[in-house]
C-alpha cells in the first residue's frame, strides 16, 4: 500500500466518524426524550412498606392456600406457569428439561420423575406435594428446601400463585 492509498483510507475513517458524531449531536438537539408522568411498568411493592398481619408483625410466609384455590383460576394459572415451561415441561410422558416434568405434580412424591437428578435436599423429603406444601414451595423455592437446586425466586402473588397450583391440579 503506497502514502497516497494509506491517506485515502484514514480520511474516510475520519470523515465516517466525524458524520457518526455530527449525526449524534444533531440527533441529541432534535429528538428529545418525552418523560412519562407515571411508569409504564410499575413493579409491585417496591418502595412500599411491607405489608403487616394483625400483630403489626411482616406476615412469615405465604397466605393459606385452601381460600385462595376457592377463587383460583386455571386459565389464569396456565398463562401465569408460562415462566415455568422455561425450565418444566407439562405433559404426560414428556420429558424433562432442566427441571423436571410436573404433569401429575400435585399428590406425587417429591423427587417423583424417575431418572431425574433431582438435589439431595429434594431427595430428602419425604411425603407428597400437597397445596399447601406447592403454596408454601412456590411462594421461596429456595427458603422451603434449602439446598434445593431450583433457582427461581418463587411467585409472591398469593392469587397467582393458586392459580397456578389450580392449573397444576388439572394435570392428571
Amino acid at each position: 500500500m503506497n502514502g497516497f492509498e494509506f491517506n485515502k483510507l484514514f480520511a474516510a475513517i475520519l470523515v465516517a466518524v466525524l458524520v457518526a458524531m455530527l449525526s449524534g449531536f444533531i440527533a441529541h438537539r432534535v429528538v428529545t426524550p418525552e418523560i412519562l408522568a407515571k411508569n409504564a411498568y410499575v413493579v409491585e411493592n417496591v418502595g412500599q412498606a411491607p405489608a403487616t398481619n394483625a400483630s403489626g408483625a411482616a406476615p412469615a410466609g405465604p397466605a393459606p392456600i385452601e381460600p385462595l384455590l376457592a377463587k383460583a383460576d386455571a386459565a389464569a394459572g396456565q398463562k401465569t406457569a408460562r415462566v415455568c415451561g422455561t425450565c418444566h415441561s407439562f405433559g404426560k410422558g414428556e420429558a424433562a428439561k432442566i427441571g423436571p416434568n410436573l404433569f401429575g405434580i400435585v399428590g406425587a412424591k417429591h423427587g417423583h420423575m424417575e431418572g431425574f437428578d433431582y438435589s439431595d435436599a429434594m431427595k430428602a423429603m419425604a411425603g407428597n406435594w400437597t397445596v399447601d406444601e406447592l403454596n408454601d414451595f412456590l411462594y421461596n423455592p429456595r427458603a422451603h428446601v434449602p439446598g434445593t437446586k431450583m433457582s427461581f425466586a418463587g411467585i409472591k402473588n398469593d392469587q397467582d400463585r393458586a392459580n397456578v397450583i389450580a392449573w397444576l391440579q388439572t394435570l392428571k
